[in-house]
C-alpha cells in the first residue's frame, strides 16, 4: 500500500519558517544601501599654459619713471669731494640721500639717485690726448652694489673732454643694458680740437642729444628694460645749440637739468630761461651745489624748489 502524502504539512512548515525568519523579505527604504554612484569623469583638463617671466623693473617697482616718481640725486665719484657728497661714506650718504628725499615727495614716489661720473673731463690731455680720464670698472661696481642695496637708481655721468660723447656712452653698455642703470651728459665739458676744459665752456647740439636718446632707446628694446633714465645738464644757454631737434624716443625718460648758480633770485631766472621752451617730451630738473651756492647765500629749501614752474622732475644736489 502506498505511503500517503503530506502536502498540508509542507505547505505550514515552509510558511512557517519564512514568518519565523530574522531577515525581512524587503529592508524599509530608510535602511536600504543605497547603489553606490559612479564618479563623474573629471572634466577634460586645459592645456597648462606657461607665465611668461616678469620684465625687469625699476628699482622700487614698475617699468615707467614718470610721471608717478620724483627724482633726487646725489653726486660724486670716489674720493673727489669737491665733485659732490658721493665720495665716500655711500651707505651713510644713500640714508642721507632718502631723508633729504622724503622732503620733495608731494604727492609723487620717491625714486633716489646716486649720480657717478664715470668720465670727468681734465685740464691735461692725457695718454690719448682726449682730455679725459676713465673711473676703473670695479668703481662702477661697487657703487652699483650699493644703489642696489638701497633700491635706487644709478645714474653714470659722462663729461667727454676732447673725446666723441657717444663713443664714451657705449663703452658703458655693460652697466646702461641693466634696469636699473641710467645716463646723464655734461656737454659744459664737451670741447672740439684745440680747447680745454675748464678753460671754455663746452657745447654740444640737439642732434648729438637725440642720438645718445635713440641708443638708450635701442638697449631698451633690446633687453626689455623698463624706462631709462637719461639727463643731460645745461647751465646757459649757448651749451646746447639748435635744442628743437632733440626728439624723445621710446623707452628713455629725457631729463634737461638746469645747472644755475648763484643767488636764489639768480637760479631761479637760469632756469626759468632754459625750461621755457623745452622740446616736446622733455622734462626739467633742479640742479643745488653745496659750495658754489652757499657763496651766494643760503641754499635753497626743497619748499622753494618745489615752487618753482614748472615743477622740477628731478632734483640734484653736488
Amino acid at each position: 500500500m502506498p505511503k500517503p502524502g503530506f502536502p498540508g504539512v509542507t505547505l505550514l512548515i515552509l510558511a512557517a519558517l519564512t514568518a519565523c525568519s530574522d531577515v525581512p523579505a524587503a529592508l524599509p527604504a530608510t535602511e536600504q544601501i543605497a547603489t553606490p554612484i559612479a564618479p563623474a569623469a573629471p572634466p577634460a583638463s586645459k592645456p597648462v599654459t606657461a607665465r611668461p617671466p616678469m620684465l625687469p623693473q625699476l628699482p622700487r617697482g614698475g617699468r615707467q619713471i614718470f610721471p608717478a616718481h620724483q627724482l633726487v640725486a646725489f653726486v660724486g665719484a670716489p674720493g673727489s669731494p669737491a665733485l659732490g657728497p658721493l665720495d665716500r661714506d655711500l651707505d651713510e650718504r644713500v640714508r642721507r640721500l632718502e631723508r633729504l628725499g622724503a622732503s620733495y615727495r608731494a604727492g609723487r614716489t620717491l625714486l633716489p639717485v646716486m649720480e657717478l661720473i664715470v668720465v670727468t673731463a681734465q685740464g691735461a690731455p692725457g695718454r690719448d690726448g682726449k682730455y679725459r680720464s676713465r673711473i676703473d670698472p670695479d668703481q662702477i661696481d661697487k657703487y652699483l652694489a650699493v644703489a642696489r642695496r638701497y633700491k635706487t637708481l644709478l645714474m653714470l655721468d659722462v663729461q667727454p673732454g676732447q673725446a666723441k660723447p657717444l663713443d664714451e656712452v657705449r663703452r658703458l653698455e655693460p652697466w646702461l643694458k641693466q634696469p636699473d642703470v641710467g645716463l646723464a651728459v655734461d656737454p659744459e665739458w664737451q670741447v672740439g680740437p684745440g680747447q680745454v676744459p675748464g678753460r671754455v665752456f663746452g657745447r654740444t647740439s640737439g642732434a648729438e642729444l637725440s642720438a645718445i636718446g635713440g641708443y638708450l632707446s635701442t638697449l631698451v628694446a633690446q633687453h626689455k628694460l623698463p624706462e631709462k633714465l637719461f639727463v643731460y645738464h645745461q647751465l646757459s644757454q649757448p651749451i646746447v645749440r639748435d635744442e628743437a631737434a632733440l626728439r624723445t624716443h621710446r623707452g628713455v625718460a629725457t631729463v634737461k637739468s638746469v645747472d644755475g648758480i648763484g643767488t636764489s633770485s639768480q637760479k631761479i631766472a637760469t632756469y626759468n630761461g632754459l625750461t621755457k621752451a623745452l622740446p616736446k617730451g622733455v622734462r626739467s630738473g633742479f640742479k643745488l651745489f653745496y659750495q658754489e651756492d652757499t657763496r651766494h647765500g643760503p641754499l635753497m629749501t626743497p619748499p622753494q624748489v618745489l615752487a618753482v614752474r614748472p615743477r622740477p622732475d628731478l632734483v640734484i644736489y653736488e
